[in-house]
Order: structure tokens, then sequence, then C-alpha cells
């Protein structure tokens, strides 16, 4: 348990990374026969696909009607954060993990650091490396082995009630003092009114510690360092805790049925998340379709950094078979009109290749936000992504620690800077039993 290996992990960061030894000595070498490779296959190849992104069940249709070679089986699951990713791992440990399978940009590294998936690199051809930019490669790669196929990035921005800001006469916050002073004025005027609600859920945010410069990981050396409770961080906590006394953040759990009938009926004004929150407001708050627009993510005085939340690659995960049918067909999905259209319009992904960025369909504007492009806000924003993250290798653990934090706010329980501790310890506790050098 005490052995390290110390792997180069071509990350966001591009820094090195120190994965414990027990978490891939667990994982029996495979023979050819188990999934290492694979032949073309001379009969038609199901490749099992899991994911829970809006548009996906269509473009597997779309992949369908158009391959006799290969066809993809897509199970809905629940998304990662909420036990999909729990239930990949378990599945590869068992031996019945489909071929292809969601696994955010965020939790990659915890999908690397336990073994659970198969590199590919062997079957990633020029062409298709041609249509997605080094920084997309980063972040599916390990010591120059690619482990899955980019799909889309998350770059954050801010959804707003149009109408509702025009009623109260409030003007689009650019900056998080700006934000402030919008919600105090609104909760002045309507105090059963909130400006946004509290992200409860620890990937959604981790994009504004991101944004800020704060940071969760890290390495010196062979050892990892956690500093999810350091000052830069407490900045941020405080500033939503503040939020929240003040009566400007509500504390619905996020993406629960209550925040989107709050969303719908105007109770909450705002939404500060990634480019597919676009498609999540369009499915869950149809009834405010038309009342929406879309803004720059606000920013900190000095700085005109963003976030980012999520980014999911479909990844091969460890025992496909089928691994070249399986890159063929996440290929496939990533960059052809007829895959990426479902994703686009369902799901509002911002696609992570340059031949989907030119898609005719990026540069439409949508319904449900007045008919504006929003893919140009975000096209312009996304450069300003702060490239200085670095995700942990126990993000399931990690995540699960913040996030029971968070949803202790709302009771009085506990705060966001609380949470922010207690996901520390958690995380630092399992990875000192992982055999992890952590301080």
């Amino acid at each position: 348990m005490s052995k390290i290996n110390k792997l180069m992990l071509t990350g966001v960061t591009s820094m090195a990374l120190i994965f414990a030894g027990c978490a891939s000595s667990s994982q029996p070498a495979q023979t050819p026969s188990e999934g290492g490779s694979s032949s073309a296959a001379s009969e038609p190849v199901t490749i099992d696909w899991w994911g829970w992104a809006p548009g996906y069940k269509e473009a597997a249709e779309a992949f369908n009607s158009s391959h006799d070679n290969i066809k993809l089986n897509f199970e809905q699951i629940t998304s990662g954060s909420q036990g999909g990713y729990d239930k990949m791992m378990t599945a590869v440990d068992a031996g019945n993990a489909p071929c292809l399978g969601q696994v955010g940009s965020e939790t990659f590294v915890n999908f690397l650091a336990q073994g659970k998936l198969e590199p590919i690199t062997q079957y990633v051809k020029d062409d298709v490396k041609s249509q997605f930019p080094d920084a997309a490669w980063k972040t599916v790669s390990l010591n120059n082995e690619i482990y899955g196929i980019p799909v889309d990035s998350g770059t954050m921005g801010l959804f707003y009630r149009a109408d509702l800001l025009k009623k109260y006469n409030i003007d689009v916050p650019t900056t998080w003092e700006e934000f402030k002073a919008a919600g105090e004025k609104l909760h002045k005027a309507d105090p059963k009114k909130y400006l946004v609600n509290l992200p409860t859920d620890a990937y959604n945010y981790s994009g504004y510690a991101w944004q800020a410069g704060a940071s969760w990981f890290s390495t010196e050396g062979d050892t990892w360092v956690v500093s999810m409770a350091d000052d830069a961080n407490k900045k941020v906590a405080d500033y939503w805790q503040g939020l929240v006394d003040a009566g400007i953040a509500s504390t619905f759990p996020s993406w629960d049925a209550a925040l989107n009938s709050a969303w719908a009926d105007g109770t909450v004004l705002t939404e500060v998340g990634a480019v597919w929150t676009a498609g999540i407001l369009e499915s869950e708050a149809k009834d405010s379709s038309g009342k929406w627009a879309v803004a720059p993510m606000p920013t900190w005085e000095g700085s005109d950094a963003v976030g980012n939340v999520g980014g999911s690659p479909n990844a091969v995960l460890k025992g496909c078979k089928n691994p070249e049918q399986a890159v063929e067909a996440a290929a496939w999905l990533s960059t052809n009109e007829a895959g990426l259209t479902p994703m686009i319009k369902e799901g509002a992904l911002y696609p992570a290749s340059t031949t989907g960025q030119e898609l005719s369909i990026m540069k439409e504007g949508r319904e449900f936000f007045g008919g504006q492009k929003i893919y140009e806000v975000f096209s312009a924003e996304s450069a300003k992504v702060n490239p200085n993250w670095q995700w942990g290798p126990l993000m399931t653990t990690t995540s699960a620690a913040l996030g029971d934090g968070l949803g202790k706010v709302s009771t009085k329980e506990g705060t966001v800077y609380d949470a922010l501790k207690s996901a520390q310890e958690a995380t630092i506790k399992e990875m000192n039993t992982q055999g992890y050098s952590v301080k």
C-alpha cells in the first residue's frame, strides 16, 4: 500500500500527479482476448455505452442508422455525481462494464488512478486527432496514452431572467460586487425572490473556486497537496455564505425539482453555470421560455478569468473487448454533424471538436433565450477559462463529502466554509487509507 507510482498526467495543468500503487495493482494484466486489443470484426459489433447527457440517446440512434458494422447500445444512467460513476467502477470490477462511459473531466483522473480505463492511443487516427485542439486531448491523456474521446467543454456564463431584471430595474451584473448589489436591490424590492441559488453540487461549486484562482489539489514532488480550505477558497466560500445570510441566495438542492420550479416561476432569477445549463433550463423550466438570456460570468475585480464546470469525454472502460470499434463510434459522435446535432439541440453541449464548433446549429438562436445566439457568448468566454486548475485522484470521495457539507447550509448546521473543511478532511483521510502521499 505504501508503494508510490509517479505518473505524468498531461492534464489541465500538465503537472505531475501521484497515484497510489494499490490503485492499479488490483487490476489484472489483460490479454487481447480480455479487451486489450481487437481486430476488425467480421460481424456487426455491439458497443454498450452508458451516459446521462440529453441528446445522447438520439445521437446513438443517428449512429446506428448510418453504420452496419457497429451498433451502439445506449443506456441512460444516473449522472456521475449522483451515482453513475460508482455504477461504472463497480461494473469494471465485476467484468461487465460497457465499452464506452460518459466520464466527466473532473473525474477522469479518479478513473485513471483506480485503473478503470483502457488505453486507446493505437486506435486514434491522425484524422481524428486533428479535429480537436491540444487542450482537449490533454484532458484524456496520461503518459502519452489516450484513454477517451473528448465530447464537450463546460465554460461558465450567467443565465438570467431578462424580463424580471428589467421589471426590477436591475442591470445585468458584470462583476461579483455588482452581483451582490443586484441581489440586495432585488431582496429589498421583494424578499420572496432570490437572485441566485447556492450551488450544493460539488462540481458546480468548483467552477467558482476555479474562476477565482483558488486551488483544491496540487503536487510537491511525490506528494499530493490538498488545499480546499486555504485563504483563497475561504474568500469564495465567505462570498457565497454572505449571499445566503443576506437572503440573496436560495438554498434549494442543486438539480432538484424545487429549483426547477423556482427558475420557471421567477422565484430564482439567475443561474451562473456551465454552457450545458442551457439544456437543463430548457427542459426543466419550459414555462419560462423566451424570458431568459445569457451574459458572461461575473468576474472578480482585476481579473477576467472564467470558471469551467464539466465537459464529459467518452472514456473506454477497462475490459472493453472491442476498443477499436468503441473509438470509431466515439470519434463519430464527437465530430459528425448527425451525432453532434441532437447533443447540441437537446443538451446545449459546446463541442470540444473544432469541426463541431463550426456547425451551422452553433450559429443559430435558441427560442428559450428569446432567439439569442448563446454560443457566441461562450465562444468568446472559453478563452478566458483559468488553465491552472488541478483535479484530485479521488474526486468521488471529495465530491460526496463537499455535497453533504453544502447541503447543511440551508439548515444552518454548517457554513460553506465548513463544507470545504470537512471535504478536505474526508479526502485526506481516504487518500491516506489508499496509500497516497498527501498533506
